[in-house]
């Protein structure tokens, strides 16, 4: 299929409801072929055993990936107690047999409490993170020895929501980096019986909720229809939490040719996340700098992302309309 440029009024994130069984990068894929175009990126996989929130970026979007970098996730997932796997969910192989345990929900409410804040965390084996530049993935599959180091995570809700028999169904809120199959292992150590993860959805990534999410199928079909744009969450849309202030036409094509441009404190816009903490207050006070801004035209479309390089002279880091 030839490469396409996408329209402008596909410039955006598409947020898919990632099925079952399907590698993050088969449904990058199949997202490629349904609209037709090549420039598509992601937040962040999901695992195969995974569904739910799977942020793409199209087109000029794919420039704001940086920004969302580090941003909470959120899941609903299930463990399974009794024994653990090699790859700590239940697409591995079991190592050792059932111990069939009967679950007390105080313990395991215990157990998750004490899992919030920050703390060491290693990764499985069977997981993207590179050794010596390959994938810890290919060198357990070919039993090789795997090393991987602790990486500080930080878990900001564990909340317990049912606990039937041998599983445990949990609410949990994370920084990105943490590996929830890799909680499920480490309570089933603690416990002394083993766990691992049978069943997850991510339900949040950042500001993206499942709420915001398309199946395949209905994507496919819209795209029969001729009609994905009503999915499509437009540049306008996108890091609702920065603030944001709309320049006149003469300050505009110094945004758009990258040129550092001054702006009044008065009339900048809070970002949502900024406003819900009270941030209006805070823009009558000359002690209110932003970092970054949105920049907008005065025809309401986002045409650069800027960052303060002295209070009220901002600097155009990524300009997503260079030509008016």
């Amino acid at each position: 299929m030839p490469k396409k440029t996408p329209p402008a009024s596909f410039d955006g994130a598409l947020v898919i409801d990632k099925p079952q069984g399907r590698t993050s990068h088969d449904v990058v894929d199949a997202v490629r072929r349904i609209l037709g175009f090549r420039q598509i990126g992601h937040l962040g996989t999901l695992d195969p055993l995974a569904t739910g929130v799977l942020v793409l970026l199209l087109g000029r979007a794919t420039r704001l990936a940086q920004f969302y970098v580090g941003r909470r996730k959120r899941y609903a997932a299930t463990f399974r107690f009794g024994f653990a796997t090699d790859t700590y969910d239940a697409d591995g192989t079991a190592l050792g047999p059932d111990a069939t345990p009967v679950l007390d929900p105080v313990e395991i409410e215990r157990l998750a409490a004490a899992r919030v804040g920050r703390f060491p965390q290693t990764p499985p084996s069977y997981s993207a993170k590179k050794i010596r530049g390959r994938p810890a993935h290919e060198l357990a599959r070919k039993k090789k020895p795997v090393e991987l180091k602790a990486v500080e995570i930080e878990v900001y809700d564990f909340r317990v929501n049912e606990v039937s028999g041998a599983l445990a169904k949990f609410s949990i809120e994370c920084a990105a980096g943490t590996y929830v199959r890799s909680l499920a292992h480490d309570m089933g150590a603690t416990l002394g019986c083993g766990a691992h993860l049978v069943e997850i959805v991510r339900t949040a990534v950042g500001e993206f909720t499942l709420d915001h999410a398309v199946k395949l199928e209905d994507l496919e079909r819209a795209g029969a229809e001729g009609d994905f744009t009503r999915y499509v969450i437009p540049l306008e849309r996108l890091l609702p939490e920065l603030p944001s202030v709309t320049v006149a036409p003469i300050l505009e094509q110094r945004v758009r040719h990258g040129s550092k441009f001054n702006v009044q404190i008065a009339q900048i816009q809070p970002g949502r996340v900024s406003a819900a903490q009270g941030a209006t207050a805070e823009l009558n006070s000359s002690d209110w700098k932003p970092a970054r801004l949105r920049v907008f035209s005065q025809q309401d479309r986002l045409i650069a992302i800027a960052e303060a390089v002295v209070p009220r002279t901002y600097q155009p880091i990524v300009v997503l309309e260079a030509e008016a």
